[in-house]
């Protein structure tokens, strides 16, 4: 589908130079002479690269539509994933980079969502709050309940978050996966 320069809008997912690209930031511009043009910040989702271009108005660009099917996570093999199609039971490898940070979240049996291209995966998508078990807690220093201080904690998967001074290790407690938030103490 074409779009025009001006109507990209960020995680709008684009065909520019023969690769499939991920818009991040945009910057509309009205220059004093001239015509407007659209500052376009991409990351190429097949091998991580990075670029910025001018859309002018008049210019028009295609805009890619993914197709999104749900997974099952079943487990870790060196530097991949791997996942089991929901409907057909057919499981699919996927490399480590294509997840990035939110990898350390995976957990056996998760669902997740992974949006295809030309029936290639493109980028998994995890559950938005997970629940984890804190490790390590520091200790609460007492007088600083001015304001709301948090401290630093470690989940089970070795991620850092900051939680309040009532939670200690032991605790199960649900966290934001991409934010890497503390949102609420575990049912």
């Amino acid at each position: 589908m074409k779009i025009s320069g001006v109507d990209i809008r960020p995680g709008n997912i684009l065909e520019h130079e023969g690769g499939i690209w991920k818009v991040g930031k945009i910057q509309h511009t009205q220059p004093g002479k001239g015509g407007a043009f659209m500052q376009v910040e991409m990351k190429n989702l097949e091998d991580g690269r990075k670029t910025n271009i001018r859309y002018r108005s008049q210019d028009t660009v295609e805009k890619v539509r993914l197709d999104t099917k749900d997974f099952q996570f079943l487990f870790a093999d060196g530097e991949s994933f791997v996942f089991m199609d929901e409907e057909n039971f057919e499981q699919i490898t996927i490399a480590a980079k294509l997840l990035g940070d939110e990898a350390a979240f995976l957990q056996d049996g998760m669902q997740v969502t992974l949006e295809m291209y030309d029936e290639r995966p493109i980028s998994v998508q995890l559950p938005d709050h997970i629940e984890a078990t804190i490790v390590e807690a520091d200790a609460v220093v007492k007088g600083q309940t001015a304001s709301s201080s948090y401290k630093p904690a470690i989940l089970d998967n070795g991620v850092r978050v900051m939680v309040p001074p009532h939670i200690s290790s032991g605790t199960r407690i649900v966290v934001d996966v991409y934010a890497k938030e503390y949102v609420r103490k575990a049912d």
